[in-house]
């Protein structure tokens, strides 16, 4: 793939991610209700039934571009327009941080490849 194919992929939000915005700061949601869990919750173990997890203001900035259809292009262009230089080596942070949260995460999904 090359590097022009690569910042024109456009990803979505996935179905399955649950999260609430903050003044701008993304908070992801994870239900804990697998059988295990509740399971240990019958014996009386303290297992919360969600998982918070707090992205800060450059990863929330980010998620929050991510809508189906800008592509990495926008996306980072828009990055570097709100942070200046803070964002930068920008396009190598960038793509490693949509690749943790696609691949690793499944909170995003490729629209075109």
């Amino acid at each position: 793939m090359t590097n022009e194919e690569i910042l024109n992929i456009v990803f979505k939000l996935s179905n399955e991610v649950n999260y609430e915005v903050d003044n701008n700061i993304v908070t992801i949601i994870h239900n804990q209700n697998h059988w295990i869990q509740n399971f240990f919750r019958k014996l009386r173990f303290t297992i919360p039934m969600e998982k918070k997890i707090t992205l800060d203001k450059y990863s929330s900035f980010v998620f929050l571009q991510i809508d189906g259809n800008k592509t990495v292009k926008d996306i980072g262009y828009n990055l570097e327009l709100n942070y200046g230089d803070k964002s930068h080596p920008l396009y190598e942070r960038l793509l490693l941080f949509l690749n943790h949260i696609e691949v690793n995460c499944n909170y995003i999904e490729k629209l075109n490849s």
